[in-house]
């Protein structure tokens, strides 16, 4: 018998994919968690039924999510990490030469043990206790609540807005965020599909705007999230991601990322231009 999984991206529409096998399935205090390995993505995380990264495309995701902010700050030495548990986004982190620290928060250590065991090349940084890495189990939310001018980067690498991403998507905590950047500190957080999420994209992009004296939005090309092209939002308390010197970045190229996208991935379809306005 032949297996499939469907993520319901909306009502009326789902991406389904055929499962090899199923890896892991159980639950945390917080979520659902499957790791399933599939025919076309590989193995994939799975949370509450969402799709969350997959072998196939998680370089797209992760080396954006972190290169592109931490090249807009000239000098990236602290860095938070809110979510981000299956390890992705700190491996791309930790390989900027600026970097010193990086504090990683993930409330969910279930997904962090999940991930070292059944994703390992995502995971690789985890796995061998960098020594830039500060991992802690424990809520992003608070963390950055009772944290002032402490960073210069903070990546909010979160699920979807419902279950424990939920509160990670409000004014109040990009306030928080702002109290825990350090005076010429910015963050970015990932903000759905520009196709899909419209009224997220907008809400959020109009709540960091608000409050942040530059805004700015990206985007990536995903094969495995909504509609394969995802927005990231940059909120900078100086530095303008459309001026930067891309000659001048860290000159870490990846899969995906390099200097040219750097500044490409500003430039933004009128659809989405006219959404944030």
């Amino acid at each position: 018998m032949e297996l499939w999984m469907t993520e319901f991206q909306t009502q009326n529409l789902g991406l389904t994919c055929r499962i090899k096998e199923t890896l892991f399935s159980g639950r945390s205090d917080y979520q659902e968690i499957s790791v399933v390995d599939t025919v076309e993505f590989g193995r994939m995380l799975v949370l509450d039924g969402v799709f969350q990264t997959s072998i196939f495309d998680e370089y797209i995701y992760h080396e954006m999510i972190s290169h592109v902010p931490l090249n807009v700050h000239p000098q990236p030495a602290h860095v938070l990490v809110i979510g981000g548990g299956d390890g992705g986004c700190v491996r791309e982190v930790v390989k900027n030469p600026a970097v010193q620290q990086v504090d990683m928060v993930e409330i969910d250590g279930i997904v962090v043990e999940v991930s070292k065991k059944y994703l390992p090349e995502i995971s690789s940084a985890m796995i061998a206790n960098h020594p830039k890495l500060h991992l802690r189990i424990g809520d992003g939310i608070h963390h950055v609540k009772n944290t002032e001018g402490r960073y210069d980067v903070v990546i909010v690498d979160c699920s979807d807005p419902i279950g424990p991403g939920e509160g990670l998507f409000t004014a109040d905590f990009y306030r928080d965020v702002y109290k825990a950047l350090k005076p010429d500190g910015l963050f970015v957080q990932q903000t759905e599909s520009p196709f899909y999420h419209q009224e997220l994209v907008r809400k959020s992009y109009q709540d960091i705007n608000d409050l942040f004296p530059i805004a700015r939005l990206y985007l990536a090309n995903i094969p495995l999230y909504p509609g394969g092209l995802h927005c990231f939002t940059i909120g900078s308390k100086k530095y303008d991601p459309l001026h930067v010197d891309a000659t001048k970045t860290s000159g870490l190229p990846g899969r995906y990322y390099n200097q040219g996208i750097q500044k490409s991935c500003f430039v933004l379809p009128e659809f989405v231009r006219e959404l944030l306005r």
